[in-house]
Order: structure tokens, then sequence, then C-alpha cells
């Protein structure tokens, strides 16, 4: 379906039908969106049912980064996004002489992807690539990326070849900011950053989550940004550095021999209700 397609059905059928229809050839509505919202910025919603007002995109390129499929458009965000992303490049270019790789933010106003995430809706989610670009990428690498996975998924340990110590020096980095809320990273990724911490400075270590898929990048979540009064903040992680039972429980246990019947009933979730905020955003 063409995005004139997509704008002409907005203007005369319901956004549900919209939605609807979009949804039903691989798109959202929010994609066929192309330009932020002129008005004040403001996140609104939760990271996984909302969007993104008065959005601000992030240069392609920049001391200290650059930016991954461009051509996807996923490269919009809250400008304290905007600006954690490129603080935190400029920090890694001058003390772990490396430029990192920017994936993922959010589309121009926000919104749910047709692939890839449930989250990145309110232009607070940040992903950052574990593969170090110690020498930049040319175009086409930019647009056709190779991850780097850091860790042996059927084997559960660490890729010791693919891991640098500027992993953790940046990970810890990004953590230590008062404006991130959360950083989700693999299992295996957070038991190394555990056991590699060794001063006594752990308060940083509550922050990083372990998550599966995260094993090729790390996703950074920012706190709710002053003067987003509609935006939804997450509960705070549990106390502690999450580096004990929490964690050990997350590493996979050998399947029974013999098959179990599972009794328990499938739960139907609710569709998710979009804010009245976000809804007006789509109908203008």
């Amino acid at each position: 379906m063409q995005t004139g397609t997509i704008w002409r059905l907005r203007a005369f059928l319901p956004i549900a039908l919209v939605m609807s229809l979009v949804s039903s050839v691989s798109a959202t509505p929010w994609e066929a969106i192309s330009s932020p919202s002129q008005s004040q910025p403001q996140a609104i919603g939760s990271y996984a049912n909302g969007c993104l007002a008065g959005a601000k995109a992030l240069p392609l390129e920049g001391k200290g980064y650059q930016v991954l499929r461009s051509q996807r458009a996923r490269y919009y965000a809250h400008p304290s996004a905007i600006r954690y992303i490129e603080h935190l490049a400029e920090q890694a270019h001058r003390t772990l002489n490396t430029s990192l790789l920017i994936g993922d933010l959010s589309l121009p106003q926000g919104g749910r992807f047709s692939s890839g995430h449930s989250s990145h809706q309110t232009g607070l989610d940040i992903d950052i690539w574990l593969r170090l670009a110690d020498a930049p990428l040319s175009s086409p690498q930019l647009a056709k990326p190779e991850p780097v996975s850091v860790v042996n998924l059927e084997q559960y340990r660490l890729v010791k070849a693919s891991w640098d110590r500027r992993h953790f020096d940046l990970i810890k980095l990004a953590a230590s900011d008062d404006d991130v809320a959360r950083i989700f990273v693999h299992p295996v990724i957070k038991d190394t950053l555990c056991r590699s911490e060794e001063s006594q400075d752990r308060t940083w270590l509550r922050k990083v989550r372990p998550w599966w898929g995260h094993h090729y990048h790390m996703h950074v979540r920012l706190r709710c940004p002053e003067g987003s009064d509609a935006c939804q903040p997450q509960a705070a992680p549990p106390a502690g550095d999450g580096c004990g039972a929490e964690l050990a429980s997350w590493k996979p246990q050998p399947k029974p021999s013999t098959k179990t019947t599972s009794t328990t009933a499938s739960v139907k979730r609710k569709p998710k209700v979009m804010p009245s905020q976000c809804q007006a955003l789509l109908e203008q």
C-alpha cells in the first residue's frame, strides 16, 4: 500500500479501520508520517504504547557516531535523547577511541513500528550496536550493516574474541547518566559486567537489565523528560545490582526427559488503548 493511499484512507475512514488495513500489509500509520509535528517536544504514553510530538532528527553522522539503516527513517527522538546520544558519542570518541553505531530510535512522530520492536514509540529508546566502529563505515555498510554478536547463544557464554574491555566501559558510561532508566543487554553480558566491576560503585549495574535478543546491541531507555506530563514512566528496577539469584534465574535449565502436559490456560491480552493525544496526531 503506497503512502499516498494511506493518507487518503486517513481522510475518509475511522483511524481504527485505517490501522487495521495498514497492518494487513505490514505497515503502520506511523510509518506513513514523514516529518515531526510542529509542536513542543512531548513523549506521550508508554514506551510500548505511545507517540512523540516535536521530535528532532539525529544527524546521520556526528562526532563519535554514525546512524545505521537511515532508509528506515527510525532516527527521530525526543530532544533529550538526541542530546544524550551526542554526549555519549563524544565521550566514547574521546575516552575509548571509537565511534558508536546508532540503530533504531523512533519514527518522526513515534508510534508503532511494523517490525523489530514493540517499544521505541515515545522517542526515549535508543539502540546502540556493540560493534565498535574504530573506522568509519561506508554508505553501503551503513545501509546493510553486519551485526557482531558477543554471545554464543547455543552455549550461553561470552564470545571472548568479540568482547572488548571497551564494551564494559561503554555500557558503564551509558548507564551512569542520570537520565537513563534502564539498559537492556543479554543475560550473559549482564553477568560479564557483574564479574568485571572491581570498584565499590555498583549502583549503575541496577539499571542494566537482562533481556533476550540483546546480544549484538544494547537498548538504552531514558526516563520521562521534564515537560512530558503525558509520559508514563516504567517502574524502577528492583533494589540491588541484579547480579545474584535474579540473574541466575535467566540461565536456561535442562529440559526434562519426560514430556509434561501444560494445564495453564492461555490468557488473551486486552488490546492497548492509544493515548488520546496520539490519536489526535494521527488525525491531523
